[in-house]
């Protein structure tokens, strides 16, 4: 790839960053109905259209879908093999559209399947989960902007790209919630998919397979940053992984994410 791109070329790197930016937004936004069964057409808890087994199968693979393309296209060696055929200002872009194309996917084939686990009827108590629901929500809004909302989905280097600026990674560092734990975005997501006051078969599948996913995920993420970040052993060394260590003091570092 030439040095110096033209600027058509520049141009269109942008543009595409830009349209898998918005993308990624409005699936995000269409996620928060489809988890709390609001505003959007088709929820986790739709009515029923398919045997039990059957949705299982189909929501199952699903899942599998958007944690193999949202593992293995984060790992150092596919961004590797994949910036050989696209534009290295293009790669985040790329990983945050397809993430939303396999979430879309999944929005539109998700199969309800029924059944009550629990459901909770005191109004101070559903008031609370629905906290935990909002507030889990805009801890992962929030904690992207710590680390720098713009470098996690793309748009930071199709600009630098577009501006014919060199892109610097960002400096491992851990602001706010980091200070308390590792993965605060993760924590967030639990909150979002746990906090219901009604929870159905489909919801608790839906959760506790996110969840296998996302401890799992961890353990990918971490060996990844302690490559590339050697300081990052010693904060996972004293700083806990998901729940907080009350009254522990940890350093001031930024996380990067996958």
């Amino acid at each position: 790839m030439s040095s110096h791109p033209s600027l058509p070329r520049r141009f269109a790197v942008l543009a595409y960053g830009v349209v898998s930016y918005a993308i990624f937004f409005a699936t995000f936004l269409y996620a928060c109905g489809f988890v709390g069964g609001f505003v959007v057409p088709k929820s986790i808890d739709s009515a029923v259209t398919a045997p039990v087994w059957t949705a299982l199968v189909v929501n199952a693979g699903l899942l599998a879908v958007f944690a193999l393309q949202h593992s293995v296209m984060a790992r150092p060696w596919f961004k590797r093999r994949l910036t050989r055929h696209i534009p290295q200002a293009a790669e985040r872009s790329t990983y945050t559209l397809l993430s939303s194309l396999a979430l879309i996917a999944l929005f539109v084939f998700w199969q309800p399947m029924g059944g009550i686990v629990w459901q909770v009827g005191n109004t101070t108590g559903r008031a609370l989960l629905y906290g935990g629901f909002a507030f889990g929500w805009l801890l992962v809004l929030g904690t992207t902007f710590l680390l720098n909302h713009f470098d996690l989905f793309g748009l930071r280097q199709v600009w630098l790209y577009f501006v014919g600026r060199r892109y610097t990674p960002l400096k491992f560092a851990t602001p706010g919630p980091y200070k308390l734990v590792r993965h605060p975005l993760y924590v967030g997501w639990f909150f979002s998919f746990w906090c219901t006051p009604t929870m159905t078969a489909a919801h608790l599948f839906f959760a506790v397979m996110t969840t296998v996913y996302i401890l799992v995920a961890i353990q990918l993420e971490e060996r990844d940053l302690e490559e590339f970040h050697p300081e990052y052993r010693d904060y996972k060394r004293r700083t806990p992984m998901l729940v907080p260590r009350l009254g522990s003091d940890v350093e001031p570092v930024r996380q990067t994410v996958d």
